[in-house]
């Protein structure tokens, strides 16, 4: 896992998705739910480990995280991923979250967390990860 307290911090690996976070996903205080941005960090980790996978992955496992700072509504949220490991039929994918402040035009890292993913066949059953080439 990466070092959340980096000097200079740059985002690591791919960008797979980018959001605007929406009042919609807000707590009471104008801030954005964890579990929402959690949630999108899946969505990331799944969409690239399907392509390491070639096919279907399931969750299995998020490994230690913490939010580094709040994120506002209108806020540009950006999600790389970087696959850490490939094993048989796992994928250990780092998922770290960057934060473009519409209001101060700060870049920020929000959260970073490593996810692991399964491939799965039809049934749910687990499958190999094909051979990279």
């Amino acid at each position: 896992m990466q070092d959340f307290e980096q000097e200079d911090p740059i985002p690591q690996g791919d960008l797979a998705l980018q959001i605007t976070a929406l009042p919609r996903e807000t707590n009471g205080f104008g801030d954005i739910y964890g579990g929402w941005l959690v949630s999108q960090m899946d969505l990331a980790g799944t969409a690239m480990a399907s392509k390491v996978a070639g096919g279907r992955v399931a969750t299995v496992a998020i490994d230690r995280m913490a939010f580094l700072v709040p994120v506002a509504v209108g806020s540009q949220l950006s999600f790389y991923t970087q696959a850490l490991n490939v094993g048989r039929s796992s994928i250990q994918m780092l998922v770290e979250v960057w934060s473009d402040d519409p209001l101060s035009s700060e870049w920020r890292k929000v959260t970073e967390a490593v996810f692991v993913f399964v491939a799965i066949d039809g049934s749910g059953r687990t499958r190999p990860v094909p051979p990279r080439r």
